[in-house]
């Protein structure tokens, strides 16, 4: 049987992707005043952001536990039951370097059987995730192996760049994903900070003075991302802001012209949303391997 693809709930795939390529979905777990929801099930981006407003409650994000990845994975591959099973996993999640997925889905494969559970680092999230899960859900439809299913993965994810635009550092330095001296360097003068993702690390990537003119600068390091590959994805992610999001969208798409392919709209769900605050957009782009 073709080998199955796991994700978690931060690739913010539209829900008619996701089915369509046949991927499991592990939530991630947002906890507001000690009350544990899961990301996409019973919780919106907009319950984190009134959260986060009211300065009141406590909000905190946590991984999928280790059982919860071993229950997947048995379950597809039909080992506690007589269904048609998957022969192999490639499971591809958000980097190690902003979260505790991978290293529980690590722990998952070894007890489940690592010649048969096979772990990705996007080093992304969001769509930085979703186009290397895509990937490697089109090649196990197609009859891929589990090692050229891991291999499409990993070869998107190391294609793939993604950048951020947020209102503020401060949520991100309070979680621990960015560093004090970065947050106070992005925040120096009133500045609006530009951040990309380095190594599996968010990372301080420009500063201008305005939103607008940060947003500008959004669509043109995006622009620049794509290089000279022959062909494009892109996808732009939002935080209750639609309009804005379809309007950098449309001027990345303006200036790809015939290179661009997919692209994709989505509002960033509840975990990012917990560190990253209000205001976040962020484009991802997804340069396409050259055709043999």
């Amino acid at each position: 049987m073709p080998v199955a693809v796991v994700t978690d709930s931060t690739a913010y795939l539209p829900d008619e992707l996701a089915d369509r390529h046949s991927l499991t979905v592990v939530p991630l777990t947002v906890v507001i005043d000690d009350v544990a929801r899961q990301e996409g099930i019973d919780l919106t981006p907009a319950d984190v952001a009134v959260a986060l407003a009211s300065r009141r409650p406590a909000v905190s994000t946590s991984r999928p536990a280790p059982e919860q990845f071993v229950e997947t994975y048995r379950r597809l591959l039909g080992l506690d039951s007589q269904d048609t099973a998957a022969s192999a996993i490639v499971s591809v999640h958000l980097s190690a370097g902003l979260s505790g997925t991978v290293d529980a889905a690590q722990l998952a494969a070894r007890e489940v059987g690592s010649d048969r559970v096979v772990v990705v680092d996007s080093g992304s999230t969001g769509m930085g995730l979703g186009f290397p899960a895509l990937a490697a859900a089109t090649v196990a439809v197609a009859g891929g192996d589990l090692r050229q299913v891991r291999s499409a993965a990993a070869d998107t994810a190391a294609r793939t760049r993604t950048l951020l635009y947020v209102d503020t550092l401060e949520h991100l330095r309070r979680g621990g994903r960015i560093t004090a001296a970065s947050a106070l360097l992005g925040t120096a003068l009133s500045v609006k900070p530009i951040l990309h993702l380095r190594d599996g690390q968010i990372v301080l990537r420009d500063k201008v003075r305005t939103a607008a003119r940060a947003l500008a600068k959004l669509v043109d390091l995006a622009h620049a991302a794509a290089e000279d590959a022959p062909a494009v994805d892109i996808a732009v992610h939002h935080l209750g802001d639609p309009d804005r999001a379809a309007e950098l969208r449309d001027q990345l798409a303006d200036r790809l012209g015939d290179r661009l392919r997919d692209s994709y709209l989505a509002e960033i769900g509840a975990v990012v949303t917990a560190h990253t605050g209000p205001g976040l957009m962020s484009i991802v782009v997804h340069r396409r391997a050259a055709a043999h």
